[in-house]
């Protein structure tokens, strides 16, 4: 079968869900039994997000091939259940990369390299790269339209109908309509204005939706068929949803969106079951029980920046037949005991850099010694690592932060092969990892095995040289990686639930499965209220 292509752009301003919304539109067409790809352009100059405050892009999300990827990865894989790779994320900056590597090698052979057509086509070919064995490919175009940045990829898929052909290409637009409440009124004309700038490139969207605070209703979507030149079915409503963002892809099919796509690329629609997934939103609203949990971290005035962890604690919540109340916790702040009191469990996030690391060492003693259910994540296993040293190997001058490793006791260090690199901190362990866990230990209890591979993303390691203290006084090391025998989980017995990993366990938690740690997590605070 010859692959189709949806291309999903934006309007009139971004933070439109369009992430949710293409993983969404991915689900419904998987339910159909189509092989699905997803792929987002990121019209930014970075190579990857790797390298960007939390602040300026969010969480980075990391697949099982090691690639550092915009957090809308993260809704591909949850929504669609499989997983991504670096092919799905592709940047500017890669894009103009490979075009200036080639130019340097010589394989345009003398020509004048131009954004139309060497740029347009090599962001072509990074569609076309997926498309092979896939039955439908549906490419995010990150930004707003009007964005000079954007302009190059909205050119590309304007080109993708001309090669491909009309039947197996469906453009989708997502746009606001917003209500001015001093005229209680909904307003179109930027919409309006969003659809005539896309058509100005060149493209006519054969499908609109519509994001709005609440229903609207169906002089609303007249009014739009009319000035945007779509059918009024083929403008979908998307109200907000409030907290739980699942509910989204029952919306989109209540209004048979998965069916007139089908339709304008002229595929057969098949029995589709998302029965579990309906059963699960419809839980959730039904749930009275809250349980708080608290994030303690340095990035909490933006939710982004632990987009993955949100989701996996609200995924565990569901299974436990409990909503989770999230309470950040600021551990550049000193009032710990005020900001944890009421939380029945605590996780300690990754992060990079040195600030608020003493803060997360705080807040773990206090978790430690009050018996909260932990768990640490990344940077959250190295500082609960440095707490022990601390205040119970003795080690008063352990590491103060993961960088300080002229100390006397640098509990946490670079591997001896990363000091070798010449430039400043190292390389990193980036993707999927092989964990060996012990038999009788909490992590075994989790998992139920004795493999596993989880994603990493860090440079600093425990220092082997210090696992027999560490033992010795009561740590317990209940994973690792055979390889260097490189600490991957350390875990306290006398504890009701203290459980530290070097990985992110959040990148693979999903609506329909949750991971084992945050759902044992949870499970394990339900029972202390």
């Amino acid at each position: 079968m010859k692959t189709k292509f949806i291309f999903i752009t934006g309007g009139v301003v971004s933070s439109l869900g369009k992430g949710i919304t293409t993983a969404s539109i991915g689900m419904l067409l998987k339910s159909h039994k189509y092989r699905i790809d997803v792929l987002k352009f990121d019209p930014y100059l970075n190579v990857d997000p790797g390298t960007m405050s939390p602040y300026q892009h969010g969480e980075v999300f990391v697949t099982e091939d090691g690639a550092e990827t915009d957090l809308d990865l993260g809704h591909y894989e949850r929504y669609l259940n499989q997983n991504m790779s670096n092919k799905n994320n592709v940047t500017q900056g890669q894009i103009y990369e490979h075009v200036l590597y080639k130019e340097r090698y010589g394989e345009y052979l003398g020509k004048t390299v131009q954004v139309i057509p060497h740029i347009t086509s090599e962001i072509k070919s990074a569609i076309y790269s997926l498309a092979r064995g896939k039955d439908i490919v549906i490419a995010e175009i990150g930004g707003t339209v009007g964005d000079i940045e954007s302009l190059p990829f909205l050119e590309a898929i304007r080109q993708v109908r001309l090669d491909v052909g009309r039947d197996n290409v469906v453009y989708i637009h997502i746009s606001l309509l917003p209500y001015i409440k001093a005229a209680e009124e909904i307003k179109t004309k930027p919409t309006q204005h969003s659809v005539m700038k896309l058509r100005e490139i060149g493209i006519e969207p054969d499908i609109l939706i519509c994001r709005v605070e609440k229903n609207v209703d169906k002089s609303i979507k007249e009014k739009l068929s009319l000035f945007c030149n779509v059918e009024p079915e083929d403008v979908v409503i998307e109200p907000d949803v409030g907290s739980c963002v699942y509910k989204v892809p029952l919306i989109l099919k209540e209004q048979n969106l998965d069916k007139i796509i089908l339709q304008k690329l002229k595929l057969r629609q098949r029995k589709v079951d998302i029965t579990e997934w309906s059963r699960l939103v419809e839980k959730y609203e039904k749930l009275t029980d809250t349980i708080k949990i608290g994030v303690a971290g340095k990035y909490t005035q933006l939710k982004d920046a632990y987009k993955s962890i949100l989701e996996a604690l609200f995924h565990a919540g569901i299974h436990n037949d409990v909503k989770v109340d999230i309470r950040y916790i600021d551990v550049e702040q000193k009032n710990f005991e005020v900001q944890l009191k009421d939380v029945k469990g605590l996780i300690v996030p990754g992060g990079f850099g040195e600030r608020g690391v003493e803060g997360k060492i705080q807040a773990i003693k206090y978790a430690r010694e009050n018996k909260i259910p932990f768990l640490g994540i990344c940077l959250g296993m190295q500082t609960a690592v440095i707490e022990f040293a601390r205040n119970i190997c003795g080690l008063k001058d352990a590491n103060s932060t993961e960088f300080d490793t002229k100390t006397s006791h640098p509990v946490i260090d670079l591997m001896e092969s990363q000091k070798m690199v010449k430039y400043k901190g190292g390389t990193m362990r980036l993707g999927a990892y092989l964990c060996r866990i012990k038999k009788g230990t909490l992590a075994y209890k989790v998992y139920q095995a004795t493999k596993i591979y989880e994603r990493h993303r860090h440079r600093y390691e425990v220092n082997n040289k210090y696992i027999t203290l560490l033992q010795k006084h009561g740590l317990v090391i209940s994973g690792t990686h055979p390889v260097g025998n490189l600490v991957e989980i350390v875990e306290l017995k006398d504890h009701p639930f203290f459980i530290a990993v070097q990985f992110h366990p959040e990148f693979k938690s999903r609506f329909l499965n949750p991971h084992p740690l945050f759902y044992h997590l949870v499970k394990v605070a339900k029972e202390k209220v």
